[in-house]
């Protein structure tokens, strides 16, 4: 016991600051928000939508890329010899609607708090039961490490609950396969009212990889009601706990261009 307790003092604080102070620093490999860039593609050029494996870009008046299914990949910008599509280190990626996840040239719609009411009742303390959907365990992974020393989810009154009879809301990762729909219902039909749904991940809120197979259902949308939406593949811890201090109202919403 004496030497557990030396080692956990020389150790010292070790939960990150954030968000009263800077966020941890993110590997050089990270992966963060794109930025489109359009208005110079040559005629009939379509090389970044081709490039993309899970249909994400779209090419009509202008390229538009759904976040909900991008993987993060950076295809795209690695065949785009003009540089119209690049990747930031930014790590803000949450939206309350699915429809804030199409991007353009245009700035980005960070999530929006709840309404008053609902952070009242969930502002100060939120339980969550996840739910894996077939997933294939990374965005779980990184779900789980929220609630390691180093981020220590608790302390802003978040917590996961083995039941959903004791949570306020779901955190829903994987893409819904058949054989998990039933599951996902009951397990949604038994949190009491009123109640959250969380997707993260490309999987729980498109598919991902898996979208339009006849087993899937195309992440969670479809049958239970979405109140955020955490894209990635998988997000990045940072990326989960900053959607998840957005919705409780605990950060600003802007986040710009």
């Amino acid at each position: 016991m004496f030497d557990v307790l030396l080692a956990r003092i020389q150790q010292q604080y070790r939960t990150i600051k954030f968000p009263a102070g800077p966020p941890p620093g993110l590997p050089s490999r990270f992966v963060g928000r794109p930025v489109i860039t359009y208005g110079n593609c040559p005629p009939g050029c379509a090389c970044c939508v081709d490039a993309c494996p899970a249909g994400a870009l779209k090419q009509e008046d202008g390229l538009c890329l759904d976040l909900g299914r991008c993987l993060f990949c950076s295809a795209c910008a690695q065949v785009c010899a003009l540089q119209n599509i690049s990747f930031t280190p930014d790590y803000r990626l949450a939206a309350r609607r699915r429809d804030d996840l199409l991007i353009d040239s245009g700035p980005f719609r960070p999530a929006e708090p709840l309404e008053v009411r609902l952070r009242r009742l969930f502002g100060r303390s939120l339980r969550l039961r996840q739910v894996s959907a077939g997933g294939c365990n990374a965005c779980e992974a990184d779900t789980n490490v929220l609630g390691t020393v180093g981020w220590d989810l608790g302390r802003f009154g978040i917590q996961f609950v083995a039941s959903p009879r004791h949570a306020d809301g779901l955190l829903i990762t994987g893409p819904v396969p058949e054989n998990m729909r039933l599951a996902l219902l009951k397990t949604y039909e038994a949190v009491p009212a009123p109640k959250l749904v969380i997707a993260v991940g490309a999987c729980a809120i498109s598919g991902g990889p898996y979208a339009g197979h006849a087993e899937v259902h195309d992440g969670a949308g479809g049958l239970v009601p979405v109140d955020l939406f955490i894209p990635g593949c998988p997000p990045h811890p940072l990326t989960i706990l900053d959607g998840l201090l957005r919705l409780l109202g605990r950060l600003e919403t802007s986040v710009g261009g």
